[in-house]
C-alpha cells in the first residue's frame, strides 16, 4: 500500500519551534501554525479554539517540541492533535468503513506506515428493524424511526471501535480520521438524512456529496476533530461503496473498456474507461447473499461455498470456508449448485426439480420439494441442509435480473460484451464467486474466464486508498462527476429482457456457447 511523497493529506508531523524571547514574542498558536506551515508547504494552517487552550501547556511542558497531526481539505492543513514531540511517536490510525446493508466491515490503518493494522466485520445492527432497504425507509417515515437507526449505527460502530482500540492498545484519541463507503441509503441513516424521496419517484436524495464533517458532529467515539469523510453517491441506486469500488478497481486509469459489478442488497454495476463511465443499479443481490434461501447465510466460517456433482454418481461434493463443519450455504456455493444441478440434469432449464434425477435426495417438507445437501450428521448444527424449489425460483429471478441489468447498460452505451477487456467482480460475495459457475446459469455473459478478475472488498478497499492517498481521494470525486446514471426503475426494455433471462442459461442459448446442454 505504497503512495507517493507528500501525497499523505493526513499526516503525522514534528514541529521543533525557537521559545519565545523579548525578542520575539510571538504569540504561541501563531508560532505553531507558521512553523507548521513551512513543513507542508502550506499558506495557511487552522487550528479549532479547543486545541488552542490546549496548546500554551503543552508547549511548555515539553520544551517547545511538539507532534502534530493534521489532515488537508479545499487546499487549508487543519491541526487535529498536538502532543510533546520527545520519544518515539505514538500510534496512529485511520479508520475504513465499508458501510453495508447487511454487514459492516471496519478497518485499521497505520497512519505512519499505511498498512492495515486490524479488521472487523459485524452484522448492521439495523437488520432488527428489517433486512430490506426498502422496508428501513419505510420505517424511517415514522416517529423517531430515522434517529433509531441513526443511532443503531453509530452506538454499534463506537462499540467495534472500541473494541479494536483495545486490540491495538491504543485509546480511542488515537483514530484520527475515517472514511465511509455505503450505497446512498445507508449514508443517508449514516448522516441522520431523510431518505424518504430515494425510493419514490423521480428518486432524489437529500445530498450526493457530503464531503467532510468532524467525528463530534456525527458522536463517533474517535478524536474529536477527526474528519470523515463520506463517499460522494452519483443517484438514488448509485451509493459512494460503488465510486469507491470503481477507485479500487482502477478502471479509470486506462482507456480500456472496463466492467464492474458489485453484489450486495442489490447489484451494481459500472462499464467505462478513464474518458467516461455509466452505471445503474437493481435488485439482484438478496439471493446471492443468504437473504432468500432458508439455508443461505453471508460468507463466513462453516458456509458451503463450493459445490461440486459427479455426472456419474451424482454425489455431491462441498467445500467451506475455514474447512468448518457446514452450517449453511453462501452466494457463491449456491451458484456452483445451480450450475451442477442444471449440468447433470437434476433441474431443467426452468430451475424445476427433476425427479427421475434427483432420486432420493428429492424430500418434500410442508409439501414443498427440497434437494438435500447435507444430511444432520455431517452438518455442522445437527440439522439437515437443503435448498427448496422456491430457493431456485429465487436465484433465478436475481440471476436474471443480473444479466438483464448488465445487458441492458451494454446496449445503452452502444457496445457489445466481446467489447469488454476486464471484467471486475467486486464484494464479499465476489470474493468466492466462480464465474465459470455464474456463466453457466447465465448470470454473468460469456466470455474468457481470464476477462474475469475477482477483486473482494473493493468498498472497503477504497475507502482505503482514499485515507492514504489524496490523489485517491481527489480521484473519487472526478470518478463521481464523470459517471452517467441510468435509472432501471423507468426503464421498459430491462422488463422485457428481463422475462427472457429467468431460464438457464436463458432463452437464447446461442449467447452461451460455451454452456453444454444436460449430459446424462
Amino acid at each position: 500500500m505504497k503512495t507517493r511523497a507528500n501525497d499523505n493529506w493526513i499526516r503525522c508531523i514534528s514541529v521543533d519551534l525557537i521559545p519565545p524571547s523579548l525578542k520575539d514574542n510571538t504569540a504561541d498558536v501563531d508560532r505553531v501554525l507558521k512553523k507548521a506551515g513551512n513543513l507542508l508547504g502550506a499558506p495557511k494552517v487552522t487550528i479549532t479554539l479547543s486545541l488552542a487552550r490546549k496548546l500554551p501547556g503543552i508547549l511548555r511542558e515539553c520544551d517547545y517540541s511538539l507532534r502534530a497531526v493534521c489532515y488537508e481539505w479545499d487546499g487549508l492543513w487543519h491541526l487535529i492533535w498536538i502532543g510533546p514531540g520527545q520519544g518515539s511517536p505514538p500510534p496512529f490510525y485511520c479508520l475504513a468503513l465499508d458501510l453495508g446493508t447487511s454487514t459492516l466491515v471496519l478497518r485499521a490503518i497505520d497512519l505512519m506506515a499505511a498498512r492495515v493494522s486490524k479488521e472487523r466485520s459485524f452484522r448492521n445492527p439495523q437488520i432488527q428493524i428489517a433486512s430490506d432497504i426498502l422496508a428501513r425507509i419505510h420505517y424511517s417515515t415514522e416517529d423517531g424511526g430515522l434517529m433509531r437507526l441513526h443511532q443503531m449505527l453509530i452506538s454499534e460502530l463506537n462499540h467495534q471501535i472500541g473494541q479494536m482500540a483495545k486490540e491495538l492498545g491504543v485509546e480511542r484519541e488515537s483514530f484520527v480520521a475515517l472514511a465511509v463507503a455505503g450505497n446512498t441509503t445507508m449514508a443517508h441513516f449514516f448522516l441522520n438524512l431523510d431518505p424518504y424521496w430515494i425510493c419514490r419517484e423521480p428518486y432524489i436524495p437529500v445530498l450526493n456529496v457530503p464531503g467532510l464533517v468532524h467525528a463530534h458532529e456525527l458522536s463517533i467515539s474517535i478524536n474529536s476533530l477527526a474528519p470523515v469523510l463520506v463517499f460522494p453517491n452519483v443517484g438514488s441506486y448509485f451509493g459512494g461503496d460503488l465510486v469507491a469500488g470503481i477507485l479500487s478497481s482502477g478502471m479509470t486509469q486506462s482507456q480500456e473498456l472496463s466492467l464492474l459489478v458489485d453484489v450486495g442488497t442489490n447489484a451494481e454495476v459500472v462499464i467505462g474507461n478513464s474518458d467516461w463511465l455509466m452505471g445503474c443499479a437493481g435488485a439482484a443481490g438478496p439471493a446471492l447473499e443468504g437473504g432468500v434461501a432458508a439455508m443461505g447465510m453471508m460468507a463466513g466460517p462453516g458456509a458451503i461455498d463450493k459445490i461440486e456433482i459427479d455426472p456419474k454418481t451424482l454425489e455431491i461434493h462441498y467445500y467451506t470456508i475455514q474447512g468448518q463443519p457446514p452450517v449453511g450455504i453462501c452466494g457463491s456455493g449456491f451458484i456452483d449448485l445451480v450450475a451442477h444441478l442444471y449440468l447433470t440434469g437434476m433441474i431443467d432449464i426452468r430451475g424445476k426439480f427433476v425427479p427421475s434425477r434427483c432420486g432420493k435426495r428429492l424430500v418434500h417438507i410442508d409439501q414443498i420439494p427440497h434437494l438435500l445437501i447435507v444430511g444432520p450428521k455431517e452438518s455442522g448444527s445437527g440439522k439437515p441442509i437443503t435448498v427448496s424449489q422456491p430457493d431456485i425460483d429465487s436465484l433465478i429471478r436475481s440471476k436474471a435480473a443480473m444479466f438483464t441489468i448488465l445487458t441492458t447498460l451494454i446496449r445503452t452505451v452502444g457496445v457489445t460484451f466481446q467489447d469488454i477487456n476486464r471484467f471486475y467482480i467486486a464484494g464479499t460475495f465476489g470474493s468466492y464467486i466462480n464465474p465459470r459457475s455464474a456463466i453457466t446459469i447465465g448470470m454473468l455473459p460469456d466470455l474468457p474466464l481470464e476477462i474475469y478478475h475477482v477483486l473482494g472488498n473493493t468498498s472497503l478497499e477504497g475507502a482505503t486508498m482514499a485515507l492514504i492517498s489524496k490523489e485517491a481521494r481527489d480521484r473519487a470525486y472526478e470518478v463521481r462527476g464523470k459517471t452517467t446514471y441510468l435509472e432501471l426503475n423507468v426503464n421498459q426494455e430491462f422488463m422485457n429482457l428481463f422475462s427472457a433471462a429467468k431460464f438457464i442459461p436463458h432463452t437464447d442459448h446461442s449467447l452461451f456457447p460455451s454452456v453444454p446442454a444436460p449430459n446424462f
